[in-house]
């Protein structure tokens, strides 16, 4: 029942406008069997005077023949529809009921309580901004509170109300209370949730959810309903980074060629520049079409359709985000792109009967469309009870695991952690057509992440580092020559290679041309392969350094997280990153070979500074412009960095 006011029968147009301004809450309910979700909802309803007169005599009658309480009206029918449902007690499929009061809207997702419902609970809390999490005063934390509370955190919902119940049959009891809040805390403080509202009540009785209990004075929070009234839910919601994956391409007539989607994130208005992936080209949005007209300005959650001022080639699952050339930042920058990978690293929950095993083939949905994909590996699977990692070599029904994804094109998405629309995926039986698993991305998949076997341990060294200083008169250390192509990294690295050998110091120079003649030689230049690339650049690099030696490399290594990656490989005291910040203008005049050419004419994809980024360290350890220092220059500025950082003594 919608939220009754005056204005219905006054000015119903007017209503119609004043209930469409309201923000929307959605909501889920979860906890273990019997702790009274559904009870909770069906006196929530009750108490707001949300259920209509026709149905509250349903319930009654129901009551007689399927409740529970006596006497009394059972409530919790009212969320149980299923004859499977009233006659167990429990519920089993997700339950939705939509209200309204005065300040908001409401979506609730009664979901169920049992293990083998996890399934369940899962789908109905995948778009829900706060979970009310029940505990049964007189068992306190379960083995079910911890599973839900796990999910809840995986789910990326933020907002978490802990509702301790039954409150009625332990006396009132504040010393009960605070024990289970403690214990509650205890375990969610490792799960990363943030601040949960601690509530005391009885949903039976109604104490404290729509009205403040005269029963718990000692409690000084508000009841349920004024907190679901009153919470952010706006708090967190990222308006920096532009998401827009397109769902549909409208071409009405032969004048109107627009994007309808849903903006994921960040917000767009007419004039911004955005970039359409995965092809990388860039226009200007010109409208933001509604049914209701133009809009000058559209946030997350907002339905529109985009116009732009080119006719570009944009598909359904592609994504128009910022436009990336002008987003060069660091990966903790709130203007990070999107990633881009055939390999995931995600949680998957996974819900079918059916096994799920390493190598099997199943459809990946995602905002990118329908891809090929397998499970390449199960890294761990999750104890919930404990949050211990257990090896596992297939999934069975509700299990939760860290796994690694391969996809057979390559899809555009953001950690889940930081969107949950585009880092979200679903995995499809091939044959069925039945979805099997849900997933939430980490982040992508490669050898940064890969484990060693449990049976390979370090072999240590005779020779210390101090011995190896003493006889090579040198610190260790890898220099990082990075920028866009043509900005002088291997006239550079030779230069400076031949210097510190003429000095009498022991280098070596892995020049990135070299490198991709040999230990390289398998790989491309999509986005993985270059990061993979640089890893392996940074392990040789690492080896060299335990070694005693310098290291000079010569790599574009487009993608700052990528970078920061290498530094951490090598380590942080080692690790020297010089920017070639030379202009792309007098790169284009040096490159010999034609390639900015060819990559302008579509010939050669994903060319940084052309049809790819280029992120430009923030804040390099040496930064210098070639077009206006000389390589002798560049070349002292180097060796005065490294003799600086004691690396070289001042006498080499």
């Amino acid at each position: 029942m919608a939220h009754a006011s005056d204005l219905i029968a006054t000015d119903i147009e007017a209503y119609l406008a004043e209930h469409e301004q309201k923000d929307l809450l959605r909501f889920l309910t979860c906890g273990s069997v019997d702790d009274g979700k559904s009870t909770l909802i069906g006196r929530l309803l009750h108490d707001s005077n949300m259920i209509y007169q026709d149905h509250l005599a349903a319930l009654e009658s129901d009551s007689v023949t399927s409740g529970t309480t006596g006497d009394e009206v059972d409530l919790a029918l009212l969320m149980d529809g299923l004859k499977a449902e009233r006659e167990q007690g429990i519920t089993i499929d997700v339950a939705y009921r939509y209200f309204s009061t005065a300040r908001r809207k409401f979506i609730i997702a009664d979901t169920p309580g049992h293990e083998q419902y996890t399934r369940n609970m899962v789908t109905g809390a995948s778009n829900c901004q706060l979970a009310i999490l029940l505990i049964d005063a007189r068992h306190g934390v379960q083995a079910q509170t911890k599973r839900h509370s796990y999910i809840v955190s995986l789910l990326g919902i933020r907002h978490v109300v802990v509702a301790v119940n039954k409150m009625d049959l332990v006396d009132w009891s504040q010393e009960r209370f605070d024990e289970i809040a403690a214990d509650y805390h205890a375990f969610a403080d490792g799960l990363g949730v943030v601040d949960p509202y601690l509530l005391p009540m009885s949903a039976l009785a109604g104490d404290n959810v729509v009205e403040p209990s005269a029963n718990m004075p000692w409690f000084d929070g508000v009841p349920l309903m004024e907190h679901l009234e009153t919470v952010d839910v706006e708090a967190g919601v990222d308006l920096a980074r532009f998401r827009f994956p397109v769902q549909l391409v409208t071409r009405p007539d032969l004048d109107f060629r627009g994007f309808a989607g849903t903006v994921a994130a960040g917000t767009v208005a007419p004039g911004d520049t955005v970039t359409a992936l995965p092809s990388g080209v860039s226009s200007t949005v010109e409208r933001i079409v509604t049914f209701d007209g133009d809009l000058d300005l559209a946030g997350p959650g907002r339905a529109v359709t985009l116009t732009l001022a080119d006719e570009i080639d944009i598909s359904r699952g592609d994504i128009l985000v910022g436009d990336v050339e002008q987003r060069q930042r660091r990966s903790h920058d709130q203007n990070d792109p999107p990633l881009r990978s055939h390999d995931l690293d995600a949680m998957v929950v996974w819900m079918s009967d059916d096994e799920c095993l390493p190598g099997r083939q199943y459809l990946l949905q995602s905002v990118n469309g329908l891809s090929n994909a397998s499970v390449r590996t199960i890294r761990h699977r999750v104890d919930i009870n404990t949050l211990d990692h257990e090896d596992a070599d297939s999934l069975g029904l509700n299990d939760i695991a860290r796994c690694e994804l391969v996809a057979d094109r390559e899809l555009v998405f953001d950690p889940y952690a930081r969107n949950r629309t585009t880092g979200s995926f679903i995995l499809i039986d091939r044959l069925s057509n039945a979805t099997v698993g849900a997933g939430m991305i980490v982040g992508r998949s490669s050898a940064w992440d890969a484990s060693p076997e449990a049976t390979v341990t370090a072999s240590a060294s005779q020779v210390t580092p101090e011995e190896r200083a003493a006889r090579l008169g040198q610190q260790p250390a890898t220099v990082l020559l990075t920028g866009l192509t043509g900005a002088g990294k291997s006239t550079l690295s030779a230069a400076l290679e031949r210097r510190l050998f003429d000095r009498g110091r022991t280098v070596v120079r892995l020049d990135g041309e070299n490198v991709r003649l040999g230990i390289s030689r398998d790989l491309g230049f999509s986005a993985p392969d270059r990061s993979e690339n640089l890893r392996r650049v940074a392990e040789v690099a690492r080896t060299l350094n335990d070694q005693g030696l310098l290291v000079i490399a010569g790599l574009v290594a487009p993608e700052a997280a990528v970078r920061d990656r290498a530094r951490d490989v090598v380590g942080d005291e080692r690790f020297i990153e010089v920017f070639l910040d030379t202009p792309i203008e007098v790169c284009r005049e040096r490159d010999e070979k034609g390639m900015y050419a060819a990559a302008d004419a579509g010939e050669i994809e994903r060319f940084p500074g052309v049809s790819a980024a280029y992120e430009a360290p923030d804040h390099p350890d040496l930064r210098l412009d070639t077009s206006r220092q000389s390589v002798e220059e560049s070349v002292e500025a180097v060796l005065a960095l490294l003799t600086e950082r004691g690396i070289l003594s001042a006498r080499s």
